[in-house]
This record gives structure tokens, C-alpha cells and sequence, in this order.
């Protein structure tokens, strides 16, 4: 399915209790999600037919809803049944799945206390996220203009499509410059992150990892920082200055899409994946396959 426009594509798509074929899964022009970006959204992988951490990112959906001011009016475990579905609909065994609730089109403006709530789950085979060849060697990022924004002036602790308007533009940016993606700082100048992926360095033997105070502390994120401790590995989450990065020697980026990626290059800061880059991501691979008990379960349902 490579190079098919995402409207164009097979399949089903489920959207507001049913299953849509894929075609059909529209919205209206004046939908207040589109205009307003009132809407949230996960991002979230299956491996061998288990949609990894399924629970705790529809936990995040609701929770990226509840700060935007509107409630999904579908259960977590209504939720997570539906991914489920899907996927077997799907047919797929590794796939990306995109759940998004937004505000519909009732009532066009600021305001839209009246709006339905829309749900809609997408699934669809996505491979690595970046180029598997150049992900072993380290990618290159470039440093962004835009900022993650002082949390008094947006939701930051919810995955809102709105935030991510100025991670497109330092994406966009990054490569057409020949980077793969870009390290963006937070309102204050401190490191935080990529535009889609928490950002980790390694000094000495020990892991260190911005505060994630003003963005997304990211599922992927904290499943890494597990897996690093049961290998006795130290993990300091704090605000780190841009000059740091000359003092780190390696460093990696985590998320679903991500999923652990060493980093060669941030702007004139170079780094050599190594050791312990190496080991999380191989630790991070295997935590997501599922185990034989998952796998057998998954096949008598």
C-alpha cells in the first residue's frame, strides 16, 4: 500500500460504533475538529496481532479529551475492543493504529458546547518510521525554530492535533535540509524534544532524559526508562541546556512510531550510538513482541 493516498486505501474503518468501509469513513468540510483542531488522538503499534500497551494509550485518549474540554462518549474497555476488531477486520499482524476522537459539525465557531463527539479507528501497515539503514547508523536531526509552548498558553498534556501544527512545520523544515526529523527546545530553551519523539542522551553510564513538564511524557518514554532500570541502568530526568549536548556521547529517540532510534547528529552536536543504545533497543524490541501465553489467547478469541 505504499505511495496510496491514505483516502484511497482498503479496508474498514471504524466510526462511531460501526464499521465503515474505508472510502466512506468522511467527515464534513465544516467539521469543528478541522477548523479549531478540537480534536485528540493516539498513535499506538500492534506486534503479532497485540496492540502494544493498548490500555494505557485509550486511557491517554480520554484523558487528551477531558483537557480539551469534551468527554469520548465510548468506554476505555469499549474502546480497546474496537482497536481489537478492527485489527482482525484489518487482517493485519504488525500495523500503526490511529484512534481520534474531535467535535463535529454541528455548530461552526469558537464556540461549540452543542458539537457531537466523534470517534473513528484507523489501522493500516506502517513500517519503520525511518530509513532502516540510516536508523542503525544514528539519524540526523536538525534544531527547530518553533518551541513547545509555556503551558499556560495550551493543553500540553493532551495529544492534541492543534500541538502538533508546529511539529509538521520543524518536520517539514528538518528535511528539506536532508535531516530526518528536528529536536525542538521548550518555551524556556531547554532541550525537550523531537516533533514526535521523546529525545534520551547518555553521559557516563547513565541515562539522562529531559523533564517532560511542557510535552508529552510519552508512553514509549516510560516503557524505556523501565526497561533501563531492570538493567541497572540510571536514569536522571531533569532540564538539560542546549550547550549540554556537546558533554553527552550517545543518544536515541523514543515513541510508537519512532519506537527506540539511535540519534547521530543534532545540529553542530555529534553523537556514536553505542552500548546501552544498542541494548534498549533491542530490550524495547522484545518487550513488544507478545508472549507465547498473549499469543494463544489472541488465537482462540
Amino acid at each position: 500500500m505504499a505511495g496510496v493516498p491514505f483516502d484511497q486505501r482498503d479496508g474498514v474503518i471504524w466510526m462511531n460504533g460501526e464499521m465503515v468501509p474505508w472510502a466512506d469513513a468522511k467527515v464534513h468540510v465544516l467539521t469543528h475538529g478541522l477548523h479549531y483542531a478540537s480534536a485528540v488522538f493516539e498513535g499506538e503499534r500492534a506486534y503479532g496481532g497485540e496492540i502494544f500497551k493498548l490500555t494505557e494509550h485509550t486511557e491517554r485518549l480520554h484523558e487528551s479529551a477531558r483537557l480539551l474540554g469534551f468527554k469520548i462518549p465510548y468506554t476505555v474497555s469499549e474502546i480497546d475492543d474496537a482497536c481489537r476488531k478492527v485489527l482482525t477486520a484489518q487482517g493485519y499482524s504488525d500495523a500503526y493504529v490511529r484512534p481520534i476522537a474531535w467535535r463535529g459539525s454541528e455548530m461552526m465557531g469558537v464556540s461549540a458546547q452543542q458539537n457531537r463527539i466523534n470517534l473513528a479507528i484507523a489501522i493500516w501497515e506502517w513500517p519503520s518510521y525511518f530509513d532502516p539503514e540510516q536508523r542503525l547508523k544514528g539519524i540526523r536531526l536538525d534544531i527547530a525554530e518553533y518551541r513547545r509552548p509555556d503551558p499556560r498558553t495550551a493543553p500540553c498534556k493532551s495529544k492534541a492535533a492543534g500541538l502538533y501544527m508546529i511539529c509538521t512545520l520543524s518536520k517539514h523544515a528538518a528535511e528539506s535540509k536532508g535531516y530526518a526529523d528536528a529536536l525542538m527546545f521548550d518555551w524556556r530553551g531547554y532541550v525537550a524534544e523531537a516533533t514526535g519523539a521523546n529525545v534520551f542522551f547518555v553521559k557516563d553510564g547513565v541515562l539522562h532524559t529531559p523533564d517532560p513538564d511542557c510535552f508529552l511524557d510519552g508512553i514509549t518514554r516510560r516503557t524505556v526508562i523501565g526497561l533501563a532500570r531492570k538493567r541497572g541502568i540510571e536514569v536522571v530526568q531533569r532540564h538539560i541546556q542546549p550547550e549540554e549536548m556537546s558533554s553527552f556521547s550517545e543518544c536515541f529517540i523514543t515513541g510508537t512510531a519512532a519506537e527506540v532510534t539511535p540519534v547521530s547528529e543534532i545540529g553542530p552536536y555529534s553523537f556514536k550510538p553505542g552500548q546501552i543504545s544498542q541494548q534498549l533497543v533491542t530490550d524495547y524490541m522484545e518487550a513488544v513482541q507478545p508472549q507465547p501465553a498473549q499469543v494463544q489467547m489472541a488465537a482462540s478469541v
